[in-house]
């Protein structure tokens, strides 16, 4: 997790981190295909940038409730829970990075997953511009 690290959390509430993770949740299942390999890369980079506070039986109890939301939901109904959650701008930009993140990793952003990025920044309230950007700095060697 490039700029995201634990200093980004620390302090936040439990429902601020629920969000991020529901967020970067996601980005990772936007392609439709959430791997056992990518579930593994996900729980670590969960488990990093949460600094442990959530891990273990914990973060799978909230991916799994995270499933379930998307499914009864939909994506567009789930972005703007996490909206809710994430009142102030800031909180948003990282939300939004962590998305860009999650749905780079594996090296190559699909169309299903620039469709979120861009779907997530709308409902954040981010222009279009910083997404941009955000995708750019992360596809920089």
């Amino acid at each position: 997790m490039s700029a995201n690290g634990p200093s980004v959390v620390r302090g936040m509430s439990s429902a601020k981190l629920d969000a991020l993770v529901e967020i970067m949740f996601l980005a990772a299942s936007a392609d439709g295909d959430f791997s056992e390999v990518e579930r593994a890369h996900f729980f670590h980079s969960v488990e990093a940038l949460t600094d442990g506070r959530l891990a273990g039986e914990a973060l799978r109890a909230l991916l799994q409730q995270a499933k379930l939301d998307l499914e009864a939901s939909g994506r567009t109904a789930r972005l703007r829970a996490v909206k809710e959650r994430l009142p102030e701008p800031g909180a948003r930009k990282v939300a939004l990075s962590l998305a860009v993140e999650v749905s780079a990793a594996d090296g190559i952003i699909r169309t299903s997953e620039r469709d979120l990025i861009l779907e997530t920044a709308d409902i954040l309230e981010i222009d279009r511009g910083v997404a941009a950007d955000l995708v750019a700095q992360l596809s920089r060697p």
